[in-house]
């Protein structure tokens, strides 16, 4: 009932709605709808103009540029402190809102009445990309194409969005995948995993990814098939603190698996890590999300069946500035249930509703997932997790947010809410570290070696 209710919903509406199924070698739009970007559309394929009602405004190139509040540092100041909600959403007005929420949406507010709200703020287009992301997203659209089963990209210029014009459901999800998030990222970042009281203790990571295009020393044809490299170590608690994961993040991963290394501080020794994939247990998340949850959705999509619903308006999590807040306390973040609603912003944007489903003989643990993403960013905003049995099970929020000083566009935070354990992850804390998240360093290729583990463990 609920899923025949969504998709009246979709109709309704009035706006795109499609149902198109895989093609192994799909894609490459013709010369027509390639000059719709940077016009009708904009470089990444999101429509330019505002909706009907003037809720959702025109796309007129972001925030490109630092607000005056902002001193340079690595916290950023909330460009839009005098914006105030226009409304919340609460368990008691739900009815009103129903059709720009997702099925996981609402069972929040079931699951938590008393606790949970959503105040909604004006819309605001804040996504902005280099210049190179743009050009290079353009060029994909009529050259970039999927590799067989569409496990893969092939023809793709990796600074770009490789299908800013989707044809179906798995390009749409290769577009999140692929996502620009700069060329290199250092963060200190949080996870939480609270007990149904509330109670919860923070391990802190110190993540270092470098995409392919942005090491020091990549030499052309070298590691073609390689997206980024990933290093996670954790600083603490000190019975987890120097053990690191490594990661080779694969772009064809049925053709050349995921690469993964585990260094065990305790033992002192580098070991393969072929479970951190798919539905292997996230690092040190208490069983509350597997290995492709994390940013939401990560890997290869091999597993699911892929449908292109088609596009609708919804209230996500936008512009969180506020939840990322320089000296905020984890415990006045970290809430029974849910986050702090007090600290995070919602706003109406378009987004594309893609819905994927386990293919016969194939396991994981989720058997099917309904992504909601925001079109202007190619960015996951929502996630609804389905069991085998087809019953809700879990809710991915992303709090998203445009790091202004470097244009990128990413998540201040995420949660993944578990509706039958009524507890959650949350991971992006980083309010209380002494920096923030840190775009401008580069690294060598060396630095993400097996060999370099041992040396990155040291306590």
């Amino acid at each position: 009932m609920r899923k025949k209710l969504f998709q009246k919903t979709l109709i309704a509406s009035g706006l795109l709605a499609a149902s198109i199924a895989t093609s192994p070698l799909m894609a490459k739009v013709d010369g027509a709808q390639a000059a719709k970007l940077g016009g009708e559309l904009t470089d990444v394929g999101a429509e330019t103009a505002g909706n009907a009602d003037g809720t959702i405004p025109a796309y007129t190139g972001g925030l490109k540029d630092a607000p005056a509040c902002y001193d340079g540092g690595t916290f950023l100041c909330n460009p839009f402190p005098d914006d105030k909600p226009l409304f919340e959403i609460t368990a008691a007005n739900l009815d009103q809102y129903k059709d720009k929420l997702s099925p996981g949406q609402i069972a929040m507010f079931n699951t938590y009445p008393d606790t949970y709200k959503m105040p909604v703020y004006q819309t605001r287009r804040t996504a902005a990309l280099p210049d190179s992301v743009n050009s290079a997203s353009k060029e994909n659209a009529s050259k970039t194409f999927l590799a067989e089963g569409g496990n893969g990209l092939k023809d793709y210029t990796v600074r770009g969005y490789p299908f800013p014009i989707p044809n179906d459901g798995v390009e749409a999800i290769w577009n999140h995948i692929v996502r620009y998030r700069g060329e290199a990222a250092t963060r200190l970042t949080g996870q939480a995993t609270p007990q149904v009281n509330g109670a919860f203790n923070v391990v802190i990571f110190e993540d270092q990814v470098a995409f392919r295009f942005g090491l020091t020393d990549i030499k052309p044809g070298e590691d073609e098939n390689v997206l980024f490299y990933f290093k996670q170590k954790v600083k603490s608690p000190a019975r987890l603190a120097g053990n690191v994961l490594l990661v080779h993040e694969t772009i064809d991963q049925v053709k050349e698996p995921r690469k993964a290394w585990i260094y065990n501080a305790g033992q002192r020794r580098v070991r393969r890590a072929p479970q951190v994939a798919y539905d292997g247990p996230g690092t040190a998340a208490d069983g509350l999300r597997t290995a492709d949850n994390f940013d939401m959705y990560n890997g290869t999509p091999d597993r699911y069946e892929w449908k292109l619903v088609g596009k609708k308006e919804m209230y996500i999590p936008y512009n969180n500035f506020k939840l990322d807040e320089k000296g905020l306390k984890y415990k006045d973040i970290i809430k029974p249930g849910h986050l702090n609603p007090e600290y995070t912003r919602h706003e109406l944007h378009r987004v594309w509703v893609v819905e994927s489903k386990l293919k016969p003989r194939t396991r994981h643990v989720y058997g099917a997932r309904h992504f909601y993403i925001d079109e202007d960013t190619w960015q996951a905003g929502i996630i609804d997790h389905y069991d085998g049995r087809g019953n809700l099970w879990r809710v991915g929020q992303a709090y998203q947010m445009q790091y202004y000083h470097s244009k990128v566009p990413w998540y201040a935070m995420e949660a993944l809410y578990d509706l039958n354990a009524k507890r959650y992850l949350a991971l992006g804390l980083d309010n209380e570290e002494p920096v923030g998240i840190q775009f401008d360093k580069r690294y060598s290729k060396i630095e993400y070696k097996p060999a370099a583990l041992r040396q990155a463990g040291v306590r």
